[in-house]
C-alpha cells in the first residue's frame, strides 16, 4: 500500500514532543506552525496551526495502526466509523502554502493589528459592519471592537480575530475611537 498522510490527534500541549517520537522512529512528520508576536516578550513565538493535530506521511498497514495508538502524547489517528481518514496531497501542499504565507507576511496577520485601526466584521451577527479595533483581549482568539449602531455611540463588542479583516484607509490614517 502506498503512503498515505493521516491526521495524529495529540495529547493536549503536547503536539511538539509527538512529532519528536515520529521523527525519531523515521516517519515523516508536517507539523504546521505560526509565527505569533505575542504581547509578552517572553511567549512563545509560534504556536500551532492546528493546536491538538499533525499530520504524518506513512504507510499505515506496514506501520500498524497499534503502533501510533501506543506512541508516546499521541491520541490516535483521526478517524471516521472507525475507519483512518487520509488527508488527501493537495489539502497538505494548500495547508503548506497557507501556513507559509503567514510566515512570510510576518506572522499571524492579526497580530498587526492596532488600537484604532478600522476593520470589516466578516461573520457573526455584526457581518458587515465596520468596526474600529480596539484591544486583543486575554485567551487566544478574542479581540473587542468598537461599533457604531443606530445612535452616534460607539459599542464595544467581543469577537474571534479570525471574524474580522482589516480595511486600509486611503490616506487617512487611523480612525480615532471615542474618548471614554
Amino acid at each position: 500500500m502506498p503512503k498515505k498522510w493521516y491526521a495524529i490527534q495529540s495529547k493536549p500541549n503536547k503536539e511538539q514532543a509527538l512529532c519528536e517520537q515520529f521523527l525519531s522512529r523515521g516517519i515523516e512528520v508536517f507539523y504546521p506552525q505560526i509565527r505569533v508576536n505575542p504581547v509578552n516578550p517572553r511567549a512563545r513565538k509560534v504556536r500551532p496551526y492546528f493546536p491538538g493535530y499533525l499530520f504524518v506521511h506513512l504507510d499505515l498497514e506496514q506501520v500498524g495502526l497499534s503502533t501510533i495508538h501506543w506512541i508516546p502524547f499521541a491520541r490516535g489517528v483521526v478517524s471516521f466509523s472507525n475507519e483512518p481518514a487520509s488527508v488527501p496531497d493537495n489539502l497538505i501542499e494548500a495547508i503548506r502554502k497557507r501556513v507559509d504565507e503567514v510566515n512570510r507576511a510576518g506572522g499571524e496577520i492579526f497580530e498587526s493589528l492596532k488600537h484604532g485601526e478600522a476593520v470589516l466584521i466578516q461573520d457573526g451577527p455584526f457581518a458587515g459592519y465596520e468596526a474600529i479595533f480596539d484591544v486583543r483581549l486575554p485567551g487566544k482568539e478574542r479581540v473587542r471592537v468598537l461599533i457604531q449602531l443606530l445612535s452616534q455611540r460607539y459599542v464595544p463588542v467581543e469577537l474571534q480575530v479570525g471574524s474580522l479583516k482589516p480595511l486600509r484607509p486611503k490616506k487617512q490614517g487611523k480612525i480615532s475611537p471615542p474618548v471614554k
